[in-house]
């Protein structure tokens, strides 16, 4: 057990998209269905659902997997409402969280390990995913900043933590361009499915 618990991001309404992306087909499965397998073929300890826009359509998928859910009634104000969202749903004990967004199924178990790793052996708070210079995801935040999670402006979202807390943060190098990668667009999603 490490102690990390993933919060996978799928409340979003899709706009881009045009139709709930997290529900298209992607390997064998769905987009949320294949992020979930991938993060418990991980070393993660549970993962927890944040769903808001098209819940009960996307519920319907996840309920078939060993995961938790919490509803993000203020979805539409943006990403780190969902962030909130899960973080108040961490049981006490719990180490960390990793931050996956659920439109992020490409990024398999081996990455999100990679990170882990990177979060339990070194001393720092924050480590995230980067290649070639820019940072992605997943990422993990120490539950030690829970409060300050909480009570992060919307307009500054989560990235905001680490130009707080820049000695606190920890880039885990990967030449996998997958962590920098997410699915917005038909064209993405089109992208995606060509290299599978």
């Amino acid at each position: 057990m490490t102690g990390i618990w993933a919060i996978v991001l799928a409340a979003g309404e899709s706009r881009r998209m045009g139709s709930p992306k997290m529900l298209l087909p992607y390997n064998d499965v769905t987009i949320i269905e294949q992020v979930i397998r991938n993060l418990t073929a991980a070393n993660v300890d549970r993962v927890v659902v944040v769903v808001g826009a098209n819940r009960e359509e996307i519920m319907k998928v996840t309920r078939r997997y060993d995961v938790f859910h919490c509803y993000n009634e203020d979805y539409k104000s943006g990403m780190l409402s969902s962030v909130r969202c899960g973080f108040n749903s961490l049981p006490d004990g719990c180490l960390a969280a990793l931050i996956m967004p659920g439109d992020q199924p490409m990024t398999g178990p081996g990455e999100i390990n990679r990170v882990i790793s990177s979060f339990l052996e070194s001393d720092r708070g924050l480590v995230m995913a980067a290649c070639n210079g820019k940072r992605g995801h997943p990422l993990i935040v120490d539950m030690k900043y829970l409060e300050e999670v909480l009570s992060l402006p919307e307009e500054e979202g989560l990235r905001a933590l680490a130009e707080r807390h820049p000695d606190d943060v920890l880039e885990s190098d990967t030449d996998d361009p997958s962590v920098l990668r997410d699915i917005d667009t038909q064209e993405d999603y089109m992208n995606e499915i060509s290299k599978t």
